[in-house]
């Protein structure tokens, strides 16, 4: 009889509980939906005319602004023009060689930065900063004299070779990027196994080779596909610097602009576009299969 008299007291906390559940819930206020359509907009604003150039590289018009049809003949048009082959070219093996040569530096870097600590280190992080946040312009301005005294005056033949000479001007940036992004790999790792190596008398060598450099791949091989992508995207210090016979994509694009932009131009763009973007996806995956978070990989990649 006592049993049948107790209270329901499940059927009683049910609504109890939902409403707490739709209480917690949070409410969108108006400044929310606000700031979401302004970002909205604002994202639009700044991805619009990439997606525009997309879209005129199908163009079968003469003219780049002037929309005709749609079709393939700009793409055709690029491979046949051997001036943007050898401009694409140009652009693609100053990048490769670029990145080889910035990642090998500042891998070491990087390294020597997070091991090595010391008085040093302030002043090599602070000319690393200073790298970088000197405008191209200034760069370009001091490289070009630098590079023809040393190629002219000074008899050294090797840096009045166009592809030398950008390398040496896209790896300057590329440099301090990477050494970034190696030290902030590493200054999170644990020095234990670099420690139990030499514990075990192994030579530097042979530690570096077989412990410290695969904790930091995954960072070298991102600083390295972020060095290509960034001497794509050099203009600037290319135009200063660069010598008849090795004019990169950039500085072609910029002299095709006084005779008027053509589809094939839009094109060309387009590809070097996905290999940008393809190259930053690949950093991600690396980065990822490594088994950083996403915001691990954002702040790798941003040299943080």
């Amino acid at each position: 009889m006592t049993t049948q008299n107790l209270p329901d007291t499940r059927a009683a906390a049910t609504p109890t509980t939902a409403t707490t559940v739709i209480a917690a819930r949070p409410q969108r206020t108006l400044l929310d939906r606000s700031m979401a359509v302004w970002s909205a907009l604002v994202f639009l604003f700044l991805f619009a005319p990439i997606l525009v150039i997309i879209v005129y590289s199908f163009n079968t018009g003469r003219l780049l602004v002037a929309w005709d049809g749609f079709g393939f003949d700009a793409f055709q048009t690029m491979l046949s023009k051997p001036a943007i082959r050898d401009a694409v070219w140009v652009s693609i093996r100053t990048g490769l060689i670029s990145a080889i040569f910035a990642t090998f530096i500042g891998t070491l870097a990087g390294v020597a930065m997070a091991r090595r600590p010391g008085k040093w280190v302030a002043w090599f992080a602070f000319l690393l900063i200073l790298v970088t946040v000197t405008p191209e312009i200034v760069d370009a301005v001091a490289l070009l004299p630098w590079l023809v005294f040393l190629g002219q005056d000074a008899g050294l033949a090797v840096f009045n070779d166009g592809i030398v000479r950008l390398v040496i001007g896209h790896s300057l940036f590329s440099i301090a990027v990477v050494s970034y992004i190696v030290r902030s790999r590493l200054v999170g790792l644990d020095e234990n196994l670099e420690e139990a190596s030499a514990d075990l008398y192994a030579p530097p060598l042979p530690t570096f080779r077989k412990v410290t450099l695969p904790l930091v791949m995954p960072a070298v091989l991102a600083g390295g596909l972020l060095a290509f992508t960034l001497s794509l995207d050099n203009t600037v210090v290319s135009a200063f610097i660069q010598v008849s016979g090795s004019t990169p994509w950039p500085v072609y694009v910029l002299s095709a602009v006084r005779s008027g932009l053509r589809p094939e131009i839009a094109a060309v763009s387009t590809v070097m576009l996905l290999l940008t973007l393809g190259a930053l996806a690949l950093v991600a995956w690396v980065l990822k299969r490594s088994g950083d978070s996403a915001t691990q990989i954002a702040k790798t990649m941003g040299g943080g």
